[in-house]
């Protein structure tokens, strides 16, 4: 009895190690990465048929496919574009191996350029306006009062600070009323205040 409760937990052990080692072989076979919203599962020669699953957090299924890798590494792209960025998990299965490994999408941040700039101004009497420029990164800003009845330029300065500024502009003949500011930044971006 005691021959056979040995040869029953060696059996067992051997069969433990067997399967924990396979599943090593699959995660050395095989990576997932992701890119923003995208996700990238590759396959090295070697891993034969697999069955490849995405699934959320709370482990719904969101995609299956069955995949052959056979002759060179193969990659299989997943957009996540229409899907919440987060974690997610990706579960790869052959007929001997499973290995599941978690990944995080997250949004691309978006471009300095399709922000707006972000200024502001106040009057602060009759004949001065009070003007404030914020959120930059680069220097570089051109600073424009123009004449609202005539709509030409009457004053025009280039302001080179590197992440913002606060400026009161005073005018002896003209109605701060009576006046607009346009100011460009140095990638284009415009905004035009009035008062």
């Amino acid at each position: 009895m005691k021959t056979l409760f040995t040869v029953a937990l060696a059996s067992t052990l051997s069969f433990g190690s067997f399967v924990a080692n396979a599943s090593e072989d699959l995660r050395a076979l095989s990576a997932v990465n992701s890119n923003y919203k995208k996700i990238n599962v590759t396959l090295n020669e070697g891993v034969g048929k697999a069955k490849i699953t995405i699934l959320s957090t709370d482990g719904k299924v969101l995609n299956n496919r069955n995949v052959r890798v056979k002759g060179e590494n193969l990659m299989v792209p997943y957009n996540m574009e229409n899907m919440p960025a987060g974690d997610y998990q990706v579960k790869i299965v052959t007929e001997e191996e499973e290995v599941t490994y978690t990944v995080e999408t997250f949004e691309k941040p978006t471009p300095d350029s399709a922000l707006p700039l972000m200024a502001s101004g106040k009057l602060i009497d009759n004949n001065t306006v009070s003007l404030s420029v914020f959120g930059l990164n680069e220097p570089g800003v051109e600073v424009e009062i123009i004449s609202s009845e005539s709509g030409k330029v009457i004053y025009t300065e280039q302001i080179s600070q590197e992440e913002g500024f606060k400026k009161d502009y005073s005018f002896s003949k003209f109605n701060a009323k009576d006046v607009h500011v346009r100011v460009t930044d140095s990638k284009g971006r415009s905004k035009t205040l009035y008062f």
